[in-house]
C-alpha cells in the first residue's frame, strides 16, 4: 500500500461485456478502503477509480444476467432516469427521496427558476456539434452535502462527431463521485445509454441529420464492491468462471415481454395517482 487508489480503465464491445470487466478488475486491482455504510464487523470494500467505456450501447446481448435487481424493475428505472416517472415521489420533508437524476437534468431548481440542462445541451449540440461545453449536472451544493444519500452521478458531457460514411454520431461522457460497482452500475448505465439515445433522437429531429448514439464512457472517483455483500458476491465470480458469456447475458428481446409487464404497472400506477 502506497497510499494511492488505483486508476484503472477497460472497455468492452457492448454492456454487459464492459461491466463485467469493470467489476472483475475492481475486484481484482482494487484497494480495501472503509466506507461511511459499514456495519460493526464489515470487511472494507474494495474500491477503485474506474474509467469503463462501452463501445457499442446498443449492441446485443445488452442484458447481464448477474445483474442485482429483476427486468421489471430494470425498466421502471430507465423510465424513471429517462421519463421521470416518479419524479413526484421526491419529497424530503416527509423523509422521501431527496432527488432523481431526471429532474437534476430536465428541471434543475436554481436562484427561483427551473432550468432544462438537456434541452440546452440539445440546442448546444444542434448549433455546434464540436462544442465542448454540451453538459448537465446534478450536484446542488446548497441541499446536497448535508443529506445522507447525495447523488453518485454528478454530470453529463457530450459531443457529436462524424463517422467515415458522413453520419453523426453522439458520444456521452458521464463522471460519478461514487458508485456501487456491483449492484447499481449496470442499471445506472443500462439507463444512461437509453437517454443518451433519446438525446440523439431529438438532436436528429433539430438537425435534419441522422444521429446515432456511439460510445459511452464512464468515469467513476469510487467504483468499489462493499465488504458487506463478499459472500454474495462469490455467486458472481463463480458464474463468470463456469458459464459462458452466452450463458451469462441475455439479449433483449428475451426482457421485453418483462418490460412490458413493468410498463403495465407503471400505467396503473399513473392512473391511482401514485
Amino acid at each position: 500500500m502506497n497510499g494511492n487508489i488505483p486508476t484503472i480503465s477497460v472497455s468492452g464491445k457492448n454492456l454487459p461485456e464492459a461491466w463485467e470487466k469493470a467489476v472483475l478488475a475492481c475486484w481484482q486491482n482494487g484497494v480495501a478502503i472503509k466506507t461511511e455504510y459499514d456495519k460493526p464487523g464489515d470487511p472494507p470494500s474494495r474500491d477503485c477509480t474506474m474509467l469503463w467505456t462501452v463501445e457499442d450501447p446498443f449492441a446485443e446481448p445488452r442484458i447481464h444476467r448477474a445483474f442485482p435487481g429483476g427486468l421489471e424493475d430494470l425498466e421502471v428505472y430507465r423510465q424513471e432516469v429517462v421519463d421521470g416517472v416518479h419524479d413526484h415521489w421526491i419529497c424530503p420533508e416527509e423523509g422521501k427521496w431527496t432527488y432523481t437524476y431526471h429532474k437534476r437534468l430536465f428541471a434543475y431548481e436554481i436562484e427561483g427558476e427551473t432550468v432544462d440542462q438537456i434541452s440546452a445541451l440539445v440546442d448546444k449540440l444542434a448549433q455546434a456539434g464540436h462544442t465542448r461545453r454540451a453538459q448537465a449536472i446534478t450536484w446542488n451544493p446548497k441541499l446536497d452535502p448535508p443529506t445522507y444519500d447525495p447523488p453518485c452521478l454528478q454530470r453529463l458531457w457530450c459531443r457529436l462527431l462524424e463517422d467515415d460514411q458522413g453520419e453523426l454520431v453522439l458520444n456521452m461522457n458521464a463522471h460519478w463521485r461514487s458508485r456501487d460497482a456491483y449492484k447499481a452500475a449496470y442499471m445506472n448505465v443500462f439507463a444512461l445509454t437509453d437517454l443518451q439515445r433519446a438525446i440523439a433522437a431529438r438532436l436528429a429531429a433539430k438537425t435534419g441529420r441522422p444521429v446515432r448514439a456511439g460510445r459511452y464512457a464512464d468515469l467513476v472517483d469510487s467504483f468499489h464492491i462493499y465488504g458487506s455483500y463478499f459472500n454474495e458476491f462469490e455467486g458472481f465470480l463463480k458464474m463468470v468462471e463456469k458459464r459462458s458469456f452466452e450463458e451469462r447475458t441475455w439479449p433483449s428481446a428475451y426482457a421485453e415481454p418483462m418490460f412490458e409487464e413493468a410498463r403495465e404497472r407503471l400505467r396503473k400506477e399513473k392512473e391511482e395517482g401514485r
